[in-house]
């Protein structure tokens, strides 16, 4: 199991959310944590860099893997016409 260290821009994402829809990101993220290289729905790597994209619903978690630390980095959480602008 990965550890997940979310950066302050994504703990502000989900702090300005619904709740339900953060509980729901929240869940999603720890799944991937579990096994980050497993067969996850609605992942996919990122082009032109490096990194990895959740979709859950209308939103977009941005995230990295860090084999060495066994880390999981949320680099941000942004809704889906913001997600792609960086």
């Amino acid at each position: 199991m990965h550890t997940i260290i979310y950066t302050k821009s994504a703990q502000q994402s989900l702090k300005n959310m619904q709740p339900a829809k953060a509980a729901q990101i929240l869940e999603k993220v720890g799944h991937i944590a579990r096994d980050p290289y497993g067969a996850h729905n609605n992942v996919t790597k990122l082009q032109g860099r490096d990194g990895y994209r959740l979709r859950v619903g209308d939103w977009r978690v941005l995230y990295t893997i860090n084999n060495d630390q066994l880390v999981l980095l949320v680099v941000d959480v942004l809704p889906r016409g913001d997600a792609y602008k960086h």
